[in-house]
């Protein structure tokens, strides 16, 4: 489980099959074979690292070159490194998973960042509300019929991707998980009165009645 505060802007040092390179220092700090890293948004496990040298290596599976902006890297392309939230430490964000729910594009870059989002995540964004972008948290401006747009600080832009993504960029997305548990619960229980051939009737008061 992750935060969305990215701790470091890491570097990929090679792409080799499905061996994933990165070039960092801050998140191996205490890292370790078998830890998780959200790279850009997207959970991956540590199989191979060096502090000293600074870099780490994750396995990518094809599903996730597939199904991410993961599959587009290059040498020398920068990415968003945070490792997993502790107990302790400050919620900063909100409750990231490192799930990637689906790739948008960048219609209007930083500081006004517009994303284009593909359709079946539209209904998970509302105004205020909390989105990943990259790895990142931020907060819902405008939801727009097609995307959404966020207000991006100069910090966000200065020691995240975000402030290097032009129009055309793809990015990893991932909507709040708990608007996710809500659906499926809500939509369970509507099933439920359908089947059963709708909400019980409500009886008449008194004054109705006469």
């Amino acid at each position: 489980m992750f935060t969305g505060i990215v701790e470091e802007l890491g570097t990929v040092a090679s792409r080799d099959g499905s061996r994933l390179r990165i070039a960092a220092r801050a998140v191996l700090d205490g890292a370790a074979i078998g830890d998780s890293t959200a790279v850009n948004g997207c959970c991956l496990t540590i199989v191979a690292l060096d502090p000293p040298g600074g870099w780490w290596e994750a396995d990518v599976s094809d599903e996730t070159w597939a199904r991410t902006n993961l599959g587009a890297l290059q040498a020398g392309d920068p990415v968003n490194l945070e490792r997993p939230v502790r107990l302790e430490d400050r919620l900063g964000g909100h409750l990231v998973q490192g799930h990637v729910d689906g790739v948008g594009v960048v219609v209007s870059p930083a500081p006004d960042l517009r994303i284009r989002t593909p359709e079946g995540m539209l209904r998970y964004v509302v105004e205020k509300g909390s989105i990943t972008v990259d790895g990142i948290s931020l907060t819902v401006v405008t939801p727009l019929v097609d995307g959404f747009t966020v207000a991006v600080i100069p910090h966000t832009a200065a020691v995240t991707t975000l402030g290097t993504k032009g129009p055309g960029a793809s990015v990893n997305l991932e909507v709040d998980v708990i608007a996710k548990y809500a659906e499926r619960l809500l939509g369970a229980q509507l099933e439920e009165l359908v089947r059963a051939g709708g909400p019980p009737s409500t009886p008449a008061s008194s004054e109705e009645a006469r």
